[in-house]
């Protein structure tokens, strides 16, 4: 006899919701962007609802209106739906804010915000208390690298068993295959101090005698100093080979990746360098700082590593590489190696799933 279909009469499960709260346009081509686009597009797989909440685009500085606003946001959400809160708006909410806020919060922090370059002692300061008195208020704080987790250990008091390491996946790419004639440099981030652009630029104005271009592409999130770097590449002489191409699309970039041949990367400070992990994914040797994560990021087999900030010694670094074609091929290698290890984004989306049903699990008891 032909059995027929197994009725339930159980209730459809509920996943647990949560929020995802981001400030400004979740599009633009930012690690920090590109992370959380990331990890939102895979937690309903990993069994959260979860639900993208845009706040204004002032964070870190918010107007008294815009910090209105997002109150006002915040406030419409259920009091049981999990925040997941980015750390670009939720370091500088302010705690008056904060501890209005009636939901459970979820911190997520790429870096903290008073190690963002270019700041003036007052305002490092008072960015500082405002993320120590924050990230005080978390159920938990989700961070993207080791380093990161004990920064805010060290320096901000979250005790371990509430921090949470997701570091960013990384795609699988195809090797690049280079230019060669001359050497093609590429360095991908936005247009920030932190990034450390000027310092590449002295750099490469001092191997002016040996054959390389360069790329940078990212977003100029600051156009004064988009301006200034300009003027350095025009005062150095180094207009027909340093080229600023600005934000370029994932089809675009790709292009770009597959045409270089060295990785540079500058930045003074990285909470994890997700640029490294794309270098590596495409077998490219690299040269970076120290600075924060980085210094983790890529293995020494695969990168030169310099003081962040010192333009001699990144220059002497890249001159390796130049002028040794053995070493370069070496290091490529490696980097291809180490970038078929790295994490993939549903490695990331699991863990950070698992935080916030655990925080869901909470507030229903």
């Amino acid at each position: 006899m032909r059995e027929g279909p197994i009725v339930s009469n159980a209730p459809p499960v509920q996943l647990p919701r949560a929020a995802f709260v981001i400030p400004g346009d979740l599009s633009l081509p930012t690690g920090g962007y590109g992370y959380d686009r990331r990890v939102l597009a895979r937690l309903q797989a990993y069994g959260v609802n979860v639900k993208h909440i845009a706040l204004p685009g002032s964070f870190p500085s918010p107007t008294v209106e815009d910090l209105a606003t997002t109150e006002a946001i915040l406030d419409e959400l259920d009091a049981e739906q999990v925040l997941l809160i980015d750390g670009l708006a939720y370091g500088a909410m302010g705690f008056d804010l904060i501890n209005r806020i009636r939901q459970p919060i979820v911190a997520l922090c790429h870096h903290p915000l008073a190690l963002e370059a270019g700041l003036d002692e007052a305002r490092k300061a008072q960015l500082q208390l405002s993320e120590h008195n924050a990230l005080a208020r978390a159920r938990h704080v989700i961070v993207t690298s080791p380093m990161t987790a004990r920064i805010l250990r060290e320096d901000f008091g979250v005790a371990e068993d509430r921090i949470m390491v997701a570091e960013p996946g990384t795609d699988r790419a195809v090797r690049a295959k280079g230019t060669l004639t001359p050497p093609h440099l590429l360095a991908v981030g936005a247009i920030v101090p932190r990034k450390g652009y000027d310092v590449l630029i002295r750099a490469m104005a001092s191997l002016a005698d040996k054959p390389w271009t360069l790329s940078i592409v990212g977003p100029a999130r600051d156009p004064v100093l988009l301006e200034r770097l300009h003027a350095q590449i025009a005062e150095a002489g180094l207009g027909e080979r340093i080229k600023l191409l600005g934000a370029r699309s994932e089809t675009e970039l790709d292009e770009i990746y597959s045409s270089a041949d060295i990785f540079v990367m500058p930045s003074l400070f990285e909470g994890y360098g997700m640029v490294l992990g794309e270098a590596m994914a495409r077998g490219l040797p690299i040269v970076c700082t120290t600075g924060g994560a980085a210094a983790e990021t890529a293995p020494n087999n695969a990168a030169l590593k310099v003081p962040p900030g010192d333009a001699v010694t990144f220059a002497s670094a890249v001159a390796r590489l130049l002028d040794d074609g053995a070493l370069r091929a070496a290091m490529a290698d490696a980097a291809w190696a180490a970038g078929l290890m790295l994490p993939t984004w549903d490695d990331a989306a699991k863990r950070i799933a698992a935080v916030l049903k655990a925080v869901a699990r909470g507030i229903e008891r």
